[in-house]
């Protein structure tokens, strides 16, 4: 592995996600002040991550030409001073619109940072790949924790810590990722006519007599194709809207319940470091094990822990059982993001951008239908029902039949200037 250029991406995407998860704190905090509903929380969260991941795709295809040096950096410094200067905001509107600029910052980083990730774990991909996303799933759970508790004991001035404490992850990124990316390998134009499937991890290989046999076999199989993609994208849209409902509304939730902010970032810590161990655990299992069972064992294990996570919260009961709802949902993430790059060899910036950003995406969207749903009915009867998705993602898992997926073709930095 290189890991210099893995470490730089993977501690970069832990500071911003400590950024990250911290604005639903926030507003938590804010609910009084603010006058906050339950929709207006929702809807602000889903404006911020919205910004976040919809322009993904567009960074992605920046990092495919340029690299991601600059992408890094860059993200992370623009996340930081905008999310700084939205702690002085006086209304909710004000707050919102400098969260959702800031957020494309986080826009920027993440597409850069799966790419180099996966290239620096060379014939391990999928590992590297689970790397980079536990140093952000740990960002993740430290955010609450940490935004809980600054909050608790200085206010608005513990987030502006926060933002300038990430100065030295943007000097480490400009260093750490300063030589180019190769091409894949698997670019090279092999001798003679070749065969592509996306739908067999994108693997390359010259047709043999039995293969042309049956071509004209498989092509009617388009269909069956198109089945695969869309139960893809709605497990992958079930599973973010469960990761992100709970990351914007739990802080609430446990408010209502009469929690400290240091309490509840927490309790919302807890299934988050779980989360990024899940999603680790899962991106050395996918290199190894059936990737579809994979995901159809953790999405079907997440739901009843899940659901005892929101009914036991008093006691020490809580947390192991917040601990593994939160591991088995964090399973899959390195996993599809993997499947996702396998569409589109050799495009691993633009396929890390589409399938962020659609997770990010289809979870705000959740998010967003979520909260006025709250309002009209209970906080309480929403999160149940968001606790019962995952077996949903489990019955989409079943039909996402990729076949085999080869590792990941090696990706070496490249000797000359900066790219």
């Amino acid at each position: 592995m290189d890991n210099r250029r893995l470490s730089a991406v993977s501690f970069g995407h832990m500071a911003i996600d400590i950024i990250n998860s911290s604005v639903a704190m926030i507003l938590a905090v804010l609910v009084v002040p603010f006058n906050l509903s339950n929709m207006e929380i929702a809807w602000g969260m889903m404006a911020f991550t919205l910004m976040g991941s919809l322009t993904q795709p567009a960074f992605g295809v920046l990092a495919d030409r340029f690299g991601g040096r600059w992408l890094g950096a860059a993200g992370l410094l623009w996340m930081s001073v905008f999310y700084y200067a939205a702690t002085f905001a006086q209304d909710f509107i004000t707050l919102i619109v400098l969260m959702t600029v800031a957020a494309l910052g986080s826009a920027a980083f993440h597409p850069q940072g799966a790419m180099n990730a996966g290239a620096a774990g060379r014939e391990r991909a999928t590992t590297g790949t689970s790397i980079f996303f536990l140093l952000g799933q740990m960002g993740l759970a430290f955010g609450p924790m940490i935004a809980g508790f600054l909050l608790e004991e200085i206010g608005m001035a513990g987030p502006r810590i926060m933002a300038a404490a990430t100065l030295p992850f943007v000097a480490w990124l400009a260093v750490g990722l300063h030589r180019p990316l190769e091409k894949p390998k698997s670019e090279e134009a092999p001798a003679g006519p070749v065969k592509i499937s996306p739908f067999r991890g994108g693997h390359v290989w010259p047709p043999t007599k039995s293969s042309r046999r049956r071509q004209g076999a498989q092509r009617p199989r388009r269909t069956g194709q198109l089945y695969v993609l869309v139960a893809f994208a709605v497990l992958v849209a079930l599973r973010a809207s469960v990761h992100q409902i709970f990351y914007g509304l739990l802080p609430k939730y446990f408010a209502d319940m009469g929690f400290s902010p240091s309490a509840f970032g927490l309790m919302v810590g807890v299934p988050s470091v779980a989360i990024a161990l899940g999603s680790m655990t899962g991106g050395v299992l996918g290199d190894r094990y059936d990737q579809r069972k994979i995901l159809m064992f953790a999405l079907a294990a997440a739901t009843p822990f899940s659901w005892l996570m929101l009914d036991i919260v008093d006691g020490w009961a809580f947390f192991p059982l917040a601990f593994a709802a939160g591991f088995m949902v964090g399973i899959p993430h390195s996993i599809l993001v993997v499947m996702a790059q396998r569409f589109l060899p050799g495009r691993q910036g633009l396929a890390s951008g589409a399938i962020l950003g659609f997770t990010f995406a289809s979870g705000a969207l959740g998010m967003g239908v979520a909260g006025p749903i709250a309002d009209y009915f209970s906080l309480a009867g929403v999160m149940h029902a968001v606790a019962v998705m995952p077996i949903l993602a489990a019955g989409c898992a079943f039909f996402v039949r990729m076949g085999v997926t080869p590792p990941a073709p090696s990706v070496a930095p490249a000797p000359g200037s900066a790219d």
